[in-house]
């Protein structure tokens, strides 16, 4: 039996008001305070840490049982890493996270390095396969609404590339504004980050990546979309799909619900608006 070991990469940054979220401040537009835009990232980033925990829990039991079934399948581990920059942020990260309780797992804390995004996103994943993994899942934690099934199913697709693909193989998941919210690959793929966000002909992000992967002939699976939140319009978005799930929930139990999110929306009383369907088409002269 092989042990395979895989990690999920949160990145982040340190909820600090004026470094995070930015977009949705009054000074560039948006409804609120810097200290709130802070708040809003930082639940979010606890929500989505949450999210990760439940998914990687699922995937140890999934794991147990197909080893109690053949003692011969190949094992899997995992471990969530929390990237940040600079060094000096772990701490306020670690702080942050611990600040708030107990958390179901042990979180392991990376620097991430390098003069671009681009470099910053190849270090932490050169970092977590030199420390032995064979897989690395990363996703961003401005995405309260992330679904677990994203997580379990892009770990199991990995699995796959590494017992089948001598390419190895690439899972992502868009999000709304053709970047990526969710990206990954296997230890042997030959693909990094470079000229995806730091690129000067205005190519996209999700454009970059797919072209990266026709061009080593790598296998690619595209999950759903998966908003994040940077501007008042994401944010709205995410409001008002946090409230469909937690309603929701009842009917479907597997459904997250990002609890700290919607718990500071609601104290504020945010609500979605759409302006009055003025321009309707009418149907008077179609319908029979």
């Amino acid at each position: 039996m092989a042990m395979k070991r895989h990690a999920l990469l949160l990145f982040t940054k340190p909820p600090i008001p004026g470094f995070v979220k930015t977009r949705l401040t009054r000074e560039k537009g948006g409804p609120f305070s810097a200290e709130e835009a802070a708040e809003i990232f930082r639940r979010s980033m606890f929500d989505v840490a949450e999210l990760c925990c439940l998914a990687l829990h699922g995937l140890e039991e999934e794991d147990e049982a197909a080893r109690a079934a053949d003692p011969a399948a190949d094992g899997h581990e995992y471990r969530l890493f929390i990237s940040t920059t600079p060094a000096q942020n772990v701490e306020v990260i670690r702080a942050a996270f611990e600040e708030i309780g107990e958390w179901p797992r042990e979180f392991a804390y990376i620097v991430d390095e390098g003069a671009t995004f681009d470099d910053h996103f190849d270090n932490a994943f050169q970092q977590v396969f030199d420390a032995g993994f064979d897989s690395v899942l990363s996703v961003g934690a401005d995405i309260p609404l992330l679904p677990r099934e994203h997580i379990t199913n892009g770990f199991r697709w990995l699995q796959h590339f590494l017992a089948t693909s001598e390419t190895g193989g690439v899972v992502q998941a868009p999000c709304q504004e053709v970047g990526v919210s969710l990206i990954g690959w296997t230890r042997t793929t030959a693909i990094d980050h470079q000229e995806v966000y730091y690129n000067m002909t205005g190519r996209p992000a999700l454009d970059a990546y797919v072209e990266k992967t026709m061009a080593g002939k790598i296998p690619l699976v595209s999950l759903l979309p998966v908003a994040d939140i940077d501007d008042i319009s994401d944010l709205a978005h995410a409001v008002s799909l946090a409230r469909a799930v937690r309603y929701s929930q009842q009917f479907q139990p597997e459904l997250y619900v990002p609890q700290r999110f919607l718990a500071w929306v609601d104290w504020r009383g945010i609500k979605a608006g759409t302006p009055p369907n003025e321009d309707r088409d009418s149907r008077e002269g179609i319908d029979v």
